[in-house]
């Protein structure tokens, strides 16, 4: 297993890391298998979209934001029950196929980690078998 670190920079962003995966399957010299990507975080999620186009996740996370608001009647006490719903709606974890040593991504697609109550260090565990 390799552990990757996510520095973020706002509240909620999504950021490709699908270079940081493609390096530790590099790393591991796997040539056909599966790569799991797994976030250990409660209000943050991965996910698989596409990464030619950066509007793609800002309409993603504004959408998110308008039918799951910062502010709403919740009852958890720490102020981040948004985040909260937003990692579970989206799920912590990714498996992709790795045949050839590479990751069988779709043309567009690329592999996010996304943040929903930063801006913090978050971490991101990669088990290639």
């Amino acid at each position: 297993m390799e552990e990757i670190s996510v520095k973020t920079s706002s509240r909620i962003e999504m950021l490709d890391i699908t270079s940081q995966i493609r390096s530790a399957i590099s790393k591991s010299d796997l040539q056909e298998g599966v790569c799991t990507v797994y976030c250990p975080h409660t209000t943050a999620a991965i996910t698989i979209n596409e990464n030619a186009d950066p509007d793609v996740t800002a309409d993603i996370m504004q959408k998110l934001s308008k039918m799951i608001p910062l502010h709403e009647n919740y009852r958890h006490m720490e102020g981040n029950s948004d985040a909260h719903i937003k990692s579970s709606l989206i799920g912590n974890s990714v498996q992709i196929i790795v045949s050839g040593g590479q990751l069988k991504l779709g043309t567009w697609q690329g592999i996010y980690f996304c943040e929903f109550d930063g801006p913090r260090t978050r971490h991101v565990w990669v088990s290639i078998k």
